[in-house]
């Protein structure tokens, strides 16, 4: 970079806003489709700022199409998800890493063969299975299948950064009296962090954007997530889209955030498989 011209890096410099803008425009007409009526979403006025800012259509959208309930019933279902795929997957790599035994590669192919399994093809083996364990229209009729087609990518990722963690610290840490688990907790989880970062945001954009298992596996409207829910706010004759767009908004602002608060240990994971690679 110190070796290019002024003009090249103009050009660069340009380039990048340019790029920026293009990926930050479908958020800004997202927020500007919010806040319209009918009118203005297909009239002339597509793009431009609303005419009159309709705030009402998030209200509308909290009160008339139950968005708050749908939320709270994501968020549940994310956050066990996580939890539960973060445990399963830092437990199995550490096992599957550090540990020496018998078909422990075996093992580490038979989880890798998720990855290769469409999961249009498990609805039906997974309904039947639910049915008969009397899990569905529950929270965990949507965990438990979230939780076992995230694990394969999981282990994966965490998989790569284990295996650069030098076995020296896991000798070091015996030889002052550590157990297994007091290695794991103390010494192999604490430098996880990104691997731990990039888990957490496949396994909550996986679960928080789905929308198949949630339709077929919930039919209680009290336990619907937030896809299911926006997509019940269109009308069999006739559809308000700025209530949508509203609720639209709302189900994109927690990604965002938890973006912005693992932005560094995403990239610091990215760089880091960069340089493994």
């Amino acid at each position: 970079m110190n070796n290019m011209s002024k003009g090249a890096r103009i050009a660069i410099y340009i380039g990048l806003i340019f790029w920026m803008l293009v990926n930050l425009f479908p958020v800004y007409w997202m927020f500007t489709f919010s806040l319209k009526d009918n009118a203005e979403i297909f009239g002339e006025n597509v793009v431009g700022l609303p005419k009159h800012w309709l705030w009402s259509n998030y209200t509308s959208a909290l009160k008339t199409g139950h968005i708050g309930v749908y939320f709270l019933n994501s968020t549940i279902v994310a956050v066990a998800t996580i939890l539960i795929t973060l445990a399963v997957a830092l437990m199995a790599t550490f096992a599957l890493t550090r540990l020496i035994w018998k078909r422990r590669k075996t093992l580490n192919k038979f989880f890798m063969l998720g990855l290769t399994i469409p999961i249009h093809a498990s609805i039906v083996p997974v309904y039947v299975t639910l049915s008969r364990l009397h899990l569905l229209n529950t929270y965990w009729a949507l965990i438990i299948p979230y939780s076992a087609f995230s694990l394969s990518m999981a282990i994966l990722v965490c998989t790569g950064f284990m295996n650069e963690i030098p076995r020296e610290l896991d000798e070091s840490a015996c030889i002052d009296g550590c157990s297994i688990w007091g290695i794991f907790f103390r010494i192999i989880v604490p430098l996880m962090k990104p691997a731990v970062a990039t888990v957490g945001i496949y396994t909550f954009l996986q679960c928080w954007n789905e929308l198949m298992f949630a339709n077929i596996f919930i039919s209680k409207s009290s336990l619907k997530t937030l896809p299911v829910g926006i997509q019940a706010l269109s009308g069999q004759y006739t559809t308000e889209w700025g209530p949508i767009g509203a609720a639209l908004c709302l189900a994109t602002f927690p990604t965002l955030i938890l973006y912005i608060f693992l932005s560094r240990k995403i990239q610091e994971s990215f760089i880091a498989g960069a340089v493994k690679g």
